[in-house]
């Protein structure tokens, strides 16, 4: 009698258990998903509140007057991004895609190598021209006076050396895919793809700041640098071709 009791407890048991199991595992996975939309779309608002902010005051840019801009507590910022660096790290990474997205599109235009070349170069320099606040953000500190409202703590060029060192990491990549370099062209495309990416920041740096000459005057010098060895390799067999 017991057994049969016992049974009927576990058999119970074994019915109610799925049951649970099944109506507990219906909904969340909807209500996971619908926090993360809600959380990524209120990270892009932050990101376009910061974007405001730092075209209007380049380096300057504060975590305050983000915060006010975004009409939020400095708190909830950094519930967001952590720090300063954080809101600049995702900062970085949205404004570096689409620089690479441009890259990308000018070595890939059908035309003459030198031609890419040239446009490759436009692209940089005509992005940082576009927004100098922008770029004066992401690749240099605040000369900003001491002050209560002053973000302390944050190297910006700790944090933009990632940056450059991607760009050359991406350029070493198309200079691989599609040269034929010979032997030692893996190292040697990624001491090209850093060089240039290192001589378009040094140069662009210097133009933004002094405007020397023209924009196309600035890219016919640096194409002009880069025209040696660059304008004898063959493309790589099977490759797209530079």
């Amino acid at each position: 009698m017991e057994n049969t009791q016992h049974d009927s407890r576990q058999q119970a048991t074994a019915v109610e258990q799925p049951a649970a199991g099944h109506g507990a595992s219906a909904d969340p996975p909807d209500t996971v998903r619908r926090q993360q939309t809600a959380t990524e779309r209120r990270r892009r608002e932050l990101l376009e509140a910061a974007d405001r902010v730092v075209l209007r005051d380049g380096p300057d840019a504060s975590m305050n007057a983000i915060a006010a801009e975004a009409g939020i507590t400095k708190p909830i910022l950094y519930r967001h991004f952590g720090d300063k660096g954080g809101l600049y790290r995702a900062l970085a990474v949205r404004h570096t895609d689409a620089l690479l997205d441009g890259l990308r599109a000018a070595l890939d235009s059908p035309v003459p190598r030198r031609d890419r070349v040239e446009a490759t170069l436009d692209t940089y320099l005509a992005a940082i021209e576009a927004r100098p606040q922008v770029y004066r953000f992401l690749m240099h500190p605040s000369d900003e006076a001491p002050g209560a409202d002053k973000d302390t703590g944050f190297d910006v060029g700790r944090h933009s050396a990632p940056l450059l060192r991607r760009l050359g990491e991406e350029l070493a990549q198309v200079i691989g895919e599609r040269l034929d370099l010979g032997p030692g062209g893996e190292e040697l495309a990624r001491v090209w793809g850093h060089g240039i990416v290192g001589m378009m920041h040094a140069a662009g740096d210097w133009w933004l700041r002094e405007r020397p000459c023209s924009r196309a005057q600035l890219v016919q010098h640096l194409a002009d640098l880069l025209w040696g060895r660059l304008a004898a390799a063959g493309d790589r067999l099977g490759g797209p071709g530079f």
